[in-house]
């Protein structure tokens, strides 16, 4: 890869994240840590706002843009093969979102990209979870983004059922089932629950504020398992 095509995808990778660190740009880029480190250097002192340091991460200042960005033959098939994949999984109004905005970015490719996306050669048949636990994957989504606790009915695979109050922290797919990964007031606890076990579901106006110990990234860490690869990067 050409240094001026590196620095460009440095760029993309910094802005699209909250935090990066040196680590994962390195491995995104396939270059040490050591060229990371001065290739932003090179760019700040350039003009580009990328603030942070090493050993912590790295992130664009807020207010950086850059000119709408078009998409190579490649990755426009890979965002086609990621929504024919994902819409029958999702929550329905993320599914219906994925396809405006699909629809979106292929309106605006040139009409031999956009030809060669469409007709991709990757098919996913609907299959996925039943309309109610994609109704109830939406409001555990939404709870989980506003910080809402919940209040369930649980029916665990001994088909015992118990009434939980949980505090949710994200929807993990794990190929044929969601789970909802929660702290669980009740027990005291990090629990795991199958949406599709969850028989009642009551959100509470009460919300939580993350503490020490209870967070989810409290659980990744808990269970060996890293941001990045929770969120697939």
């Amino acid at each position: 890869m050409r240094r001026a095509d590196r620095l460009f995808q440095l760029v993309q990778l910094v802005r699209g994240r909250r935090l990066s660190t040196a680590e994962f740009i390195a491995q995104r880029l396939e270059v040490s840590a050591r060229t990371v480190y001065r290739d932003i250097a090179d760019l700040q002192t350039q003009g580009v706002p990328i603030e942070g340091e090493a050993g912590v991460g790295y992130r664009m200042r807020a207010g950086f843009d850059l000119p709408p960005l078009m998409f190579t033959q490649h990755e426009a098939q890979a965002l086609v093969a990621a929504v024919r994949l994902a819409r029958s999984r999702l929550d329905l109004a993320l599914a219906t979102h994925a396809d405006a905005a699909l629809s979106k970015i292929l309106a605006v490719l040139p009409a031999a990209t956009r030809a060669s996306a469409d007709s991709l050669a990757i098919y996913a048949p609907a299959f996925g979870p039943d309309s109610a636990t994609r109704e109830r994957l939406e409001a555990l989504r939404l709870a989980a983004e506003a910080r809402h606790k919940l209040r369930i009915g649980y029916r665990d695979l001994k088909e015992a059922v118990s009434r939980r109050t949980v505090r949710p922290l994200g929807c993990f797919f794990w190929g044929e089932v969601w789970t909802l990964a929660a702290w669980c007031e009740t027990r005291e606890g990090f629990r795991s629950f199958r949406i599709d076990r969850i028989t009642a579901l009551e959100v509470s106006p009460e919300r939580f504020r993350d503490e020490p110990g209870k967070t989810l990234a409290d659980l990744l860490r808990r269970n060996g398992i890293g941001d990045e690869q929770a969120r697939g990067g």
